[in-house]
């Protein structure tokens, strides 16, 4: 009789465990995706992102070494994180070797020129890694969404790109191109938050306000961006930026893999005796920093 209803009550107990794991499964088939990663601690993220960026400077002394001609693009809309994803990759490199290109709105000169010729000057030299905060697809994106191009010019440009990608390619240049994806419902929360933060009233331009309303006239452009010019020489990277910090971290990590690189012997350092006080310091009236803190 003790082990009948010992039977019966393991019976419920793997009825209730399967009944479990099935409604887990029919919401993940009803979701159409699997749950979001649960966001990283903040010492997760410190510990990782200091692996990755003692990484980035041995690629960093291996392209100095070697010559190496790097260029990363980064595009996407507004608030999809592409400065904090650029700043996550320089903060513990040389701006010398790693120079960010950020180019303003095209002067009355540069409007008049050949167009991509303002940014022809900034592609890297033997030793650099090039990366530009929105490029010369800005034709392919606000440019023709917001009306500064025609589209026929619009058209020619994306005819046009993937030649000059795979000319930029034959000189020599290792060429990454990254698209930041965040959802409509993040980058509005991104863009309002803007409004009220001083340290980040600068990032919302009048040209945010009036894209905002243009989600899907976007959409269609970078749609067709992908369409003319995710070609096998210079393919699109879709990066999901939903989570800030994982998308620098996955960035970073996809970075490292498509340059290569080995890391170099590290040189001998060895200082040479310090003598100090051999020069007794003039007494000048500094005008020393208020110690306010």
């Amino acid at each position: 009789m003790a082990k009948k209803n010992a039977d019966k009550k393991d019976e419920r107990k793997g009825k209730g465990k399967k009944g479990k794991g099935d409604a887990g499964k029919a919401g993940a088939d009803k979701r159409g995706a699997s749950t979001p990663a649960e966001k990283l601690s903040g010492k997760d993220y410190d510990r990782e992102l200091k692996k990755l960026h003692a990484e980035l400077v041995s690629m960093q002394q291996w392209v100095v070494a070697k010559g190496l001609k790097v260029c990363v693009i980064f595009e996407g809309r507004d608030g999809a994180g592409k400065g904090g994803t650029i700043k996550a990759i320089t903060e513990r490199t040389s701006p010398r070797v790693f120079r960010v290109i950020a180019l303003p709105a095209p002067t009355e000169r540069e409007k008049s020129q050949m167009y991509a010729q303002r940014y022809l000057q900034h592609m890297p030299s033997a030793g650099e890694v090039v990366i530009f905060d929105r490029s010369y697809y800005n034709r392919a994106g606000v440019e023709r969404v917001m009306g500064f191009c025609t589209e026929e010019q619009a058209q020619r440009f994306l005819g046009v790109v993937p030649m000059f990608e795979q000319l930029m390619i034959k000189s020599g240049i290792i060429l990454l191109k990254y698209w930041l994806e965040v959802s409509p419902e993040e980058q509005a929360r991104r863009l309002k938050a803007r409004i009220g933060d001083g340290r980040k009233t600068w990032k919302l331009s009048p040209m945010d306000v009036k894209s905002y309303d243009r989600w899907d006239d976007y959409t269609k452009a970078r749609d067709e961006m992908f369409a003319a010019t995710d070609t096998s020489w210079a393919p699109w990277f879709v990066a999901k930026s939903e989570d800030k910090q994982r998308v620098r971290l996955n960035v970073i990590s996809h970075l490292l893999k498509h340059v290569p690189y080995k890391t170099l012997p590290a040189p001998k350092v060895k200082f040479p005796e310090r003598n100090v006080g051999r020069y007794k310091a003039v007494d000048f009236p500094f005008k020393y920093v208020p110690e306010v803190f």
